[in-house]
């Protein structure tokens, strides 16, 4: 079980990450898609919501979750279903026109939101 709560709720209880803090979770972000995508997974659905920490230690380890939306894909294929929560949504997947590129999107909006709060 992961008892450390969301990384969305400790952005709102801390207001924002410094520089270092967030290089660390997008680190682990960044690690998440790589992951998925060199396994074929395309995740579209990445947001702080979706990372719990397993404890609730400030270097806990941090768990991604909810592949509801998760889809395989192979190298080149490309996607027109709009999926996803619109705030951290890459604007290919409104075109309908989209590979896993649309995580890297996201992982950039979680920095942002890292270091700007909500």
């Amino acid at each position: 079980l992961c008892e450390g709560g969301e990384l969305f709720d400790r952005i709102v209880a801390r207001g924002h990450y410094s520089e270092r803090a967030a290089a660390g979770i997008v680190k682990t972000v960044g690690e998440v898609v790589r992951m998925c995508h060199a396994n074929g997974v395309m995740h579209r659905d990445l947001k702080p919501e979706n990372f719990l920490f397993a404890n609730k230690k400030e270097n806990s380890a941090l768990k991604a979750i909810d592949f509801g939306l998760s889809i395989f894909f192979k190298p080149g294929e490309r996607f027109s279903e709009i999926v996803g929560s619109p705030y951290y949504m890459a604007p290919e997947v409104l075109k309908r026109n989209y590979g896993p590129e649309v995580d890297i999107w996201s992982a950039g909006v979680i920095l942002y939101i890292l270091l700007c709060g909500v």
